[in-house]
């Protein structure tokens, strides 16, 4: 029994050990299209389904893309206000030809209750036609309020 009581203490000890020592981390991704092909095309404005964003669906014309869907980068807040809405979007797209080339940063900071906080910093490039094929938004212009 004493073993037990013994045990049961060592154990909540290291639980509340465990605890005192939290942190919090944060993470932002940001996507820019640097290069690509200048394309006028129409769709409907969706949220994405892998997170924060928007994607461009039902896009014409297809522009190789038998998906016909972008992932729009740039201008998020302009194209947030036409979420539902038909639109003709003007901007730079990575999927066709080869001069596509897209930047992906990322920032991540950890904060310690009870220790240094850490900042990590990654930038990556893409060149060439991109999955999932992007589109750098220049400006927005809606069609119509609804999609279908």
């Amino acid at each position: 029994m004493k073993g037990l009581i013994l045990g049961t203490m060592a154990a909540l000890a290291m639980v509340v050990g465990l605890a005192a020592q939290s942190s919090t981390m944060k993470s932002e991704t940001k996507v820019d299209v640097k290069d690509g092909k200048d394309v006028t095309v129409t769709g409907c404005v969706e949220a994405s389904e892998t997170g924060a964003g928007y994607v461009l669906t039902h896009v014409e014309p297809r522009l190789g893309d038998p998906l016909a869907m972008f992932t729009l980068v740039g201008q998020e807040s302009s194209v947030g206000r036409h979420l539902g809405h038909l639109v003709e979007i003007k901007g730079k797209a990575t999927n066709v030809g080869n001069d596509g080339k897209v930047e992906v940063t990322t920032k991540t900071k950890i904060e310690r209750e009870d220790g240094d906080d850490t900042v990590t910093k990654s930038k990556a490039e893409v060149e060439g036609p991109t999955a999932p094929a992007y589109l750098g938004v220049r400006s927005v212009k809606t069609l119509r309020s609804s999609c279908y």
